[in-house]
């Protein structure tokens, strides 16, 4: 079965991101929303989870995580697409470090939907894609800089 050529839907992705010490600052969330705005991306999926010092791990509920008495993720509330559940969760959490929190995005690149359907109509496909991790990146930066 293939997609109808219009269908305007862009590649999703996920990221896992710690929170050492369970310290939520709130920091970055307001470019998150901004993408969000802007249509850039899609969050489908929105949770959080916490690895105890004894390595037990328990979901979170989005809340006002710095304390000023704000929702801070009201805009992502119920943000459930059903791709994530609770053994993505399980997952996410073996790479945390103990005493930290994670939040787990799955979200939908849609500034490439259109393009990918474009691509179709004309008859192209995209047939593979990945992603240069940013620790890679990095160090090939570096190293073209002290050549």
């Amino acid at each position: 079965m293939s997609a109808p050529e219009d269908l305007e839907l862009g590649p999703v992705d996920y990221v896992v991101i710690e929170f050492p010490g369970n310290r939520m600052t709130g920091e970055g969330l307001a470019l998150l929303l901004d993408l969000v705005e802007r249509r850039i991306i899609r969050v489908l999926d929105l949770r959080f989870v916490r690895k105890d010092r004894d390595g037990s791990v328990t979901a979170v509920e989005i809340a006002d995580f710095d304390g000023d008495g704000q929702l801070d993720l009201a805009l992502f509330e119920g943000a459930t697409s059903g791709l994530l559940d609770d053994e993505d969760l399980r997952d996410a959490a073996e790479v945390l470090a103990p005493d930290s929190s994670a939040g787990v995005i799955v979200y939908e690149n849609t500034w490439a939907g259109p393009l990918a359907a474009a691509l179709r109509r004309g008859g192209a496909q995209i047939v593979a894609g990945g992603r240069i991790p940013v620790p890679a990146l990095l160090a090939s930066i570096e190293a073209s800089e002290e050549t």
